[in-house]
């Protein structure tokens, strides 16, 4: 899905993206993440990385205002979760700090836009990340958070970007792992093709 989801010109824009390390770039460098990648095609635009390795959402919701308010952006992405999920936070408490965090981004007159994780490939994350448990239950979450998301942004007029179908494969109902670093993390590749769903008019 390639998702258009401005209103104004690129060149009057703030863009804040931020989340955890599917944001920051886990192992990466600046340049190769795809905030920095989105910011390359479109060189008017003025996008910030604020992605914080490990971080949950509600650290997100905890820096809100320093690191999007703060910055005086005029949008934001806001992806996080998956680390909420890996170590047992409800999804219900997930949603709730999503929602939190659109509704701040409303009353600052910050255009938000929520973008959904990517899932685990879970044999790859086991060789990498054996301390993590029950990935089979953590990606069950992360699709129906997924649904939640679209259903959220349908009823309160804001704009989701699907990164999680960059990653699965759904003709063949199977996760496209030579786009990981890890399991968890995208590689290179993988966050190109996130970039290439992000578009700017």
């Amino acid at each position: 899905m390639q998702c258009y989801i401005w209103k104004r010109t690129v060149t009057d824009m703030r863009l804040v993206c931020i989340g955890d390390s599917l944001t920051t770039g886990f192992k990466l460098s600046y340049q190769e993440v795809w905030p920095a990648l989105v910011g390359k095609k479109y060189n008017n635009t003025e996008i910030l990385n604020m992605g914080v390795n490990g971080d949950t959402t509600a650290g997100v919701l905890a820096r809100f205002y320093r690191d999007v308010v703060d910055q005086k952006a005029t949008h934001v992405i806001i992806m996080a979760g998956t680390n909420d999920l890996i170590w047992g936070v409800p999804l219900s408490q997930v949603r709730s700090n999503i929602a939190a965090a659109v509704m701040h981004s409303y009353k600052n007159r910050i255009m938000p836009i929520i973008g959904i994780p990517i899932p685990a490939e879970i044999d790859m994350a086991k060789k990498y990340w054996p301390f993590v448990k029950e990935l089979d239950r953590v990606n069950e979450e992360i699709s129906l958070y997924r649904e939640w998301i679209k259903e959220f942004s349908l009823n309160f007029q804001c704009i989701y970007v699907d990164f999680y179908e960059c990653f699965y494969d759904f003709s063949s109902d199977s996760i496209k792992s030579s786009l990981y670093l890890d399991g968890l993390h995208p590689n290179i590749e993988g966050h190109k093709m996130m970039a290439d769903v992000v578009k700017l008019y």
